[in-house]
């Protein structure tokens, strides 16, 4: 049954971390104005109440791995750290030129590339720029990307005296096989340091990042895999689907061939025997493809029913306003989402004109703004409703049509007001999602936009 339902819904899809989706952005009612007046209404109405997130894109790798689709600069000159700082601090100081007042920090993340390219000192040097213009919310949570490789003392004791308490660690697999073909070599000892490390200086959420459906990866990997986790137990695990989007500009995804890669019915598989393991070890499934401990503050917020989904992925708060600093980096006001240019020389030079390095966006109608609700209560609650009857609009009855199949598969319940995914539904949450993707159901792309939903 399971390899049924696999084969009937296993299509191109998002993952959701907005609405609308990148793709379907409207570039047309798109401008620095429109976003500038977004973002301030935002703040004005947020800041107060719930502060702000700050997501900080650092892009510099010293080497590339090939199951990446992120945006990155290989790169062993390390020359490079001190122009991008200050460039991103310049990046900051524009956007609180359009404030009346502080922001409240409640959220802020390194990502990238490799954060712990940087120095300790320049990774210092960057969080007191942000901070000297700022205020910190009184439940602030600041994470990091760190690569077990280099991911050293130094770099956990500096980020660690200004405030960060999460990491995450990047492992995917630790079969050697698997690791030359996405050219990751991380040896077990590797993750084992960085992890001990970062608990012995009082960081108090470590998380690994493990992928399944990588190239040559079989069921046995993927055990071993969890097996070896489960000896270092760390709060959090994004245990997720390798996303193949090869045709991407300027990915990485290569050095392998697509029949290297497993099935869809084995992926579900690798899913499914990952999913009994982390359950036997006493994780507990949060939103797709994220397992928290239940001492975690992922687990607590899906509790409390705070969990929320944006460009970061799963968080366990909410800030309407989210900026985003650095190279192709997207921001979110609620209202409104806005993405950075992608090339560092274009970054620096708009930077050097005084201008925002915004390239595209979107500007969120009324239609919009109910649909997102929706696709965010289906990914962080697995239901939604429309008991509010600003949560109504014209097409439901047509989603709901759409959606009669799912509900005959068993994947999903519903009733006069609402719509609940059942624990066999939620590994096909995107699918469900997407039938209330209105404008992908309205022009159904020509070429593959998505990576795969199973």
């Amino acid at each position: 049954m399971l390899k049924t339902l696999i084969n009937k819904y296993n299509v191109a899809g998002p993952r959701y971390t907005s609405y609308p989706t990148v793709p379907y952005w409207n570039n047309d009612t798109y401008s620095l104005k429109h976003w500038k007046s977004s973002l301030i209404t935002s703040f004005k109405e947020s800041n107060a109440k719930e502060g702000i997130s700050l997501y900080i894109h650092l892009p510099f790798c010293e080497s590339l791995c090939t199951f990446c689709g992120c945006n990155k600069r290989i790169t062993k000159q390390h020359s490079v750290e001190s122009p991008y700082i200050d460039a991103v601090l310049k990046e900051w100081s524009l956007y609180l030129a359009l404030f009346d007042e502080k922001p409240i920090i409640k959220e802020l993340h390194l990502g990238g590339g490799t954060p712990t390219f940087f120095s300790p000192d320049n990774l210092k040097r960057l969080i007191q720029g942000i901070l000297n213009k700022s205020v910190l919310a009184e439940a602030y949570e600041f994470s990091f990307e760190g690569h077990p490789n280099n991911t050293t003392r130094e770099h956990l004791q500096a980020l660690y005296d200004v405030g960060f308490r999460r990491v995450s660690y990047g492992v995917q697999d630790y079969n050697e096989t698997v690791q030359k073909a996405i050219h990751r070599i991380q040896p077990f000892e590797n993750v084992k340091r960085a992890t001990e490390l970062a608990r012995e200086m009082g960081y108090t959420s470590i998380g690994h990042d493990i992928i399944f459906g990588l190239p040559f990866q079989t069921l046995d990997h993927v055990q071993e895999t969890i097996l070896k986790t489960k000896a270092l137990l760390p709060d959090r695990l994004a245990f997720y689907s390798y996303a193949h989007v090869p045709w991407i500009k300027g990915n990485g995804q290569r050095g392998f061939k697509d029949s290297d890669l497993p099935s869809a019915a084995l992926k579900r598989e690798q899913y499914e025997l990952g999913k009994a393991l982390l359950t036997q070890v006493g994780y507990h499934e949060i939103g797709m493809d994220h397992f928290a401990l239940a001492t975690d503050s992922l687990y607590k917020s899906m509790q409390n029913g705070g969990l929320h989904r944006n460009f970061m992925g799963y968080t366990a708060s909410k800030t309407q306003a989210m900026i985003g600093l650095g190279v192709s980096s997207i921001s979110d006001s609620w209202y409104g989402f806005s993405q950075n240019v992608k090339g560092l020389e274009s970054y620096y030079h708009l930077l050097r004109e005084n201008m925002l390095p915004v390239y595209r966006g979107h500007i969120l109608n009324d239609e919009d703004l109910v649909i997102r609700k929706h696709i965010l209560n289906l990914m962080c609650r697995f239901k939604t409703s429309w008991t509010d009857d600003r949560l109504y609009f014209s097409e439901l009855p047509e989603v709901l049509i759409r959606l009669k199949e799912m509900e005959a598969d068993g994947l999903l319940h519903i009733t006069s007001q609402t719509i609940e995914v059942t624990e066999k539904g939620q590994p096909f949450v995107r699918n469900i999602c997407m039938a209330f993707d209105l404008l992908l159901q309205r022009k159904q792309p020509d070429v593959q936009l998505f990576s795969m939903t199973v």
